[in-house]
């Protein structure tokens, strides 16, 4: 399964949602490839430094920042169980290169009714292409979630309205990230019972529940 994250709206937290699944599926065995897909290159300046720091290759780490992803990335799935691209933030061309190779687009999204709006040109991109690949799942993920929070309950509930819908797992704001980011690493393997660890793993689940059930290929 090729599972894309993508929004054109920057800072919502796409590259660390892409490590984290991407680690989460190679911790269960899984063979996995990340794309970076983003002009930044942050996915693969965090592989770097974990190599320089000689820690463990979880996945591989592959750099494709061009408009070339939806040839490519089907190649690169022939040999693993899961690619997971990082998106661009508001790069057309790359994005809907990133669409079209995709089984599962993933729209990582801040509770905020600007990162709603923002995702009204981002659900554009998914229509067009669906006229290409109608058989493209999307959904949206709650993603730095204060805990309990007003905003949080109302966003979710805006968009369990929506087409697409969101995913059940939300992704609180913790420190934890941050700090496993710094350090290079994945908060799974600084300490697999916490909080952010557990719903990773919850993320993960719902995507391949969303596999098994045909929800996507």
């Amino acid at each position: 399964m090729i599972v894309a994250l993508l929004n054109q709206k920057g800072g919502v937290g796409k590259t660390t949602l892409a490590l984290h699944l991407a680690g989460e599926w190679a911790g269960r065995g899984k063979r996995v490839t990340l794309i970076d897909a983003d002009p930044q290159g942050s996915a693969l300046d965090w592989s770097q430094a974990r190599s320089r720091d000689g820690a463990p290759r979880l996945f591989g780490v592959v750099g494709l920042a061009r408009d070339t992803s939806h040839r490519e990335a089907p190649e690169l799935a022939r040999g693993v169980d899961h690619v997971v691209i990082d998106g661009p933030p508001r790069v057309a061309g790359l994005m809907r290169s990133a669409l079209l190779a995709a089984d599962l687009v993933l729209i990582p999204v801040q509770p905020s009714p600007f990162d709603g709006w923002a995702s009204a040109e981002m659900l554009a991109l998914v229509a067009e292409a669906r006229l290409y690949r109608p058989d493209l799942v999307a959904r949206f993920v709650l993603n730095r979630c204060g805990a309990r929070t007003v905003m949080a309950r109302e966003t979710a509930e805006t968009l369990a309205d929506h087409d697409p819908p969101v995913l059940a797992t939300t992704i609180g704001q913790r420190v934890a990230f941050a700090a496993a980011a710094q350090a290079g690493r994945l908060v799974s393997e600084i300490d697999r019972d916490t909080p952010a660890a557990r719903e990773i793993a919850a993320l993960a689940d719902e995507i391949e529940r969303l596999s098994i059930t045909g929800a996507a290929r």
